[in-house]
């Protein structure tokens, strides 16, 4: 049941026939886990907690970062040091302070995914790495949880519900995961703070509906948005009978190494280069100290225009851009 101050506070919601005090009464005993406290999770959050779920787990093992600020809007200049978890729970607890904000810092494992998603109804995958969302999706088939899937990057985001009403799964459309060098993340590839909010936004919505037991809009679809276009659906492949973890006949029944599976760290943080070795590497330092030593050399820039404009190297430096 409602009480007077929640039916005056949920009264715009109330209202719509398709929610009613059943469906405000459903959000009220539902519990969220959401996946990353960062550009998706932010938006995500606020907009659960605002519209009444009852408990909202928040999930980042991450502290709040001056480069965090511009999409991650939730966390302040009074926050940077803190925890991301801690940062938005008190966030929403400051919007509804009826909403039960649990944060955990830590990192997402094998050793801890299943006991923590077990506690939860429905999953928000706010990430931002491929190890992590193979983990996610493993560990909510093996619980039988929907997990509501959001990416963004530089002008684009994407939307999907997995493991819901018959739909695939991730593995169902990417059964093996792409080489590490071709993964880019908004760390190195750049995001503008809206399109992350968007996707966050629409995350939220679609659990919402999950939980208040309305048809979500993209089980077996994949919204696909573009800043420069517009909002348009495609069609899932089905649910695949060879699945390795949903099929009919599953060869993983328990959560894997997924670094390993992977080849790649499960962090949304900048990789480190690896391309070549020490000896063939120098440091900003150990340039200074050519440049005040006159010493000869031939500086070439292999950066990007953009990348330019930020910072400009001592002159005189061949740039491969205006070579090209």
């Amino acid at each position: 049941t409602l009480d007077n101050e929640e039916i005056a506070r949920y009264s715009r919601q109330l209202i719509l026939p398709e929610l009613g005090i059943s469906g405000q009464v459903k959000l009220k005993n539902s519990r969220v886990l959401i996946i990353g406290c960062g550009g998706l999770g932010c938006p995500a959050a606020i907009y659960l907690a605002a519209a009444g779920i009852g408990c909202i787990g928040l999930v980042d093992f991450d502290e709040v970062e001056l480069s965090n600020l511009h999409r991650q809007i939730l966390h302040t200049e009074r926050k940077i040091g803190s925890m991301k978890s801690a940062s938005v729970a008190e966030a929403c607890e400051q919007l509804n302070s009826r909403a039960s904000c649990i944060p955990y810092h830590l990192a997402l494992t094998s050793e801890n995914a299943y006991q923590l998603i077990e506690k939860y109804d429905i999953v928000l995958d706010a990430t931002d790495n491929v190890a992590t969302r193979y983990l996610l999706n493993d560990a909510c088939i093996l619980t039988g949880k929907p997990l509501v899937s959001g990416s963004a990057l530089r002008f684009e985001g994407q939307l999907t519900v997995y493991n819901h009403n018959g739909g695939p799964c991730y593995r169902c459309l990417y059964p093996k995961p792409p080489p590490p060098e071709t993964v880019t993340n908004c760390s190195d590839g750049g995001v503008v703070g809206v399109v992350p909010g968007i996707i966050g936004s629409l995350q939220a919505l679609e659990a919402i509906k999950l939980a208040c037991g309305l048809p979500p809009s993209f089980s077996q679809s994949l919204l696909l948005f573009d800043a420069f276009s517009t909002f348009r659906t495609i069609k899932l492949r089905p649910k695949q009978r060879n699945c390795v973890i949903c099929g009919e006949s599953p060869s993983i029944t328990k959560l894997i190494d997924y670094e390993q599976f992977c080849g790649a760290k499960a962090t949304d943080k900048d990789a480190g280069l690896n391309v070549l070795g020490s000896k063939e590497r120098i440091s900003v330092q150990e340039y200074a100290e050519i440049l005040q030593k006159k010493s000869d050399h031939m500086l070439i820039d292999v950066r990007q225009a953009v990348e330019m404009d930020i910072c400009q190297l001592p002159a005189p430096a061949i740039s491969i851009l205006n070579a090209l």
